[in-house]
């Protein structure tokens, strides 16, 4: 790294001043953690100094904490070393604004001051197997014909479809071969334009759950679709409701609804397909946290009952990173060629290295290894939340921990449902209200909570905040087992 460091030669102390200038390039976050600085004979070459002047200032930031030094490392900025946030610039003020208008993420802007990121739709980031998937890259590369680093496919790579339709068969009880697979940026891609596809079929509604991830009510709006909200309860989306609609289009969370955690029961699974088959609907299925149980039996994909009406949408965005910009659809046959045929106009595909290296880890079962692993850390964070919220918070009510990332927390009747989240923010505490993903149908008040995030300690203290939010006047009392669906 070459540094832009000016030493005035006349005023002597050059190793004060070289310490002065590197410790405000810190401060300034010019030097972030974790950057490596040059090493003290090319830093001694750069200024024209003896190299005694610059192990003197390293030693200097060193001391303070500034700096750190590693046999074989070189010399670092300290991970804890203090500095600010950039400035905001117009694009990020943008995101934020965006943000507070809708309630949730719109962009890499984070809340200022949270310490406790309980948002949901996060999983645990630090666990991302990076070891693995560089070894599995480096296979990947090694193995890889060179017609393989042309254009791909524009409906993926043929040995992920290969894969994923193994895969989704034996995990998510899906009815699907390759040639009904295409690969997505994620499964907002496929919510951006299977919908566009509906449309120039002449569809003009699009059925959503209401309450819903907010997120993808813009998605939805920008496809020229008019979504409509149908009431969920403790069985699922009301099918007697959507059918009063006259929509020909659903999108559904069946496996674990966003945001209440509600299984769609068996009757109305029933009652949905037969619904789709009468209508001549086609219906989106976000298959967003399925692959993640914890206390009940699995439960299969709605594709699977209906596969010439369903499109299965499903990522690694909770099982990896949603950084990977990976998933998939699996659709009746027509729209997997109109999905495949927009890829081909759109933007010619996804990254085909990131695709094979996905493939092969499907094919080796170490993807089955992971999720198993994420799948008992995850079960461990929930009980330790789910006994916290217990103990500290008696007087709410906890639905759609039985699967998932997050829970659904309903509060006493009567509470402030933004003056909590309000509250909790200024504790250091991130959650998502409940009433900015409301379209129609009003419901008690209640917050969202993500807990995938976080370790066990860091839950429990989340939580003792958390119920400062939520009754800052009571004191602590005994508690009840949260109910669990």
């Amino acid at each position: 790294m070459d540094l832009h460091l000016t030493l005035d030669r006349s005023a002597g102390r050059l190793a004060a001043q070289l310490a002065d200038g590197l410790r405000d390039l810190v401060r300034r976050g010019t030097l972030g953690p974790g950057h490596r600085l040059p090493s003290t004979r090319d830093l001694a070459a750069d200024l024209k100094v003896s190299r005694g002047v610059v192990v003197t200032a390293y030693e200097q930031l060193t001391a303070e904490g500034f700096l750190v030094s590693r046999q074989g490392d070189g010399t670092r900025v300290a991970r804890a070393a203090a500095s600010p946030s950039p400035p905001e610039t117009a694009g990020t003020a943008h995101r934020r604004a965006l943000s507070l208008a809708a309630g949730t993420d719109a962009g890499p802007v984070d809340p200022p001051g949270i310490a406790y990121d309980l948002r949901p739709g996060k999983p645990d980031l630090t666990a991302f197997p990076r070891e693995r998937w560089t070894a599995t890259l480096r296979e990947v590369l090694r193995d890889l014909p060179y017609a393989e680093l042309n254009y791909p496919d524009p409906a993926g790579t043929p040995r992920l479809r290969t894969e994923l339709a193994g895969y989704l068969a034996r995990v998510r009880a899906a009815v699907t071969e390759p040639d009904t697979v295409v690969i997505t940026a994620g499964v907002a891609h496929a919510l951006s334009t299977v919908p566009r596809i509906l449309r120039e079929e002449g569809h003009r509604l699009l059925a959503v759950e209401d309450p819903l991830a907010h997120q993808q009510l813009p998605m939805i709006r920008a496809t020229g679709v008019r979504a409509i909200g149908v009431p969920v309860d403790e069985e699922g989306i009301d099918v007697a409701a959507l059918a009063r609609t006259g929509a020909r289009a659903l999108l559904v969370t069946p496996a674990h609804q966003f945001p209440t955690g509600v299984v769609l029961s068996p009757r109305r699974r029933t009652a949905l397909v037969e619904w789709a088959r009468a209508a001549d609907a086609v219906i989106i299925e976000d298959d967003y946290d399925g692959e993640f149980r914890y206390d009940r039996d699995p439960v299969g994909c709605l594709q699977g009952l209906a596969p010439e009406r369903v499109v299965l949408a499903g990522s690694v965005s909770k099982v990896l990173s949603p950084a990977l910009r990976l998933g998939w659809a699996v659709a009746p046959p027509w729209l997997a060629a109109r999905l495949r045929a927009a890829r081909a106009v759109y933007d010619l595909g996804s990254p085909a290295l990131d695709q094979h290296v996905l493939a092969r880890m499907i094919a080796t079962g170490a993807y089955d290894r992971y999720l198993r692993g994420m799948r008992r850390r995850y079960r461990d964070r929930r009980d330790a939340f789910a006994a916290a919220l217990a103990r500290r918070l008696p007087q709410v009510r906890v639905h759609g921990v039985s699967a998932g990332l997050h829970a659904y927390v309903e509060l006493p009747a009567g509470t402030d449902e933004a003056g909590v989240v309000t509250r909790a923010a200024a504790l250091g505490v991130a959650v998502h209200g409940v009433a900015p993903m409301r379209l129609r149908h009003p419901g008690p008040p209640a917050i969202v909570v993500g807990y995938a995030r976080l370790p066990e300690h860091r839950l429990t203290e989340a939580v003792d905040l958390l119920a400062q939010a939520v009754s800052p006047e009571r004191p602590n009392r005994l508690c009840r087992r949260p109910e669990r669906g």
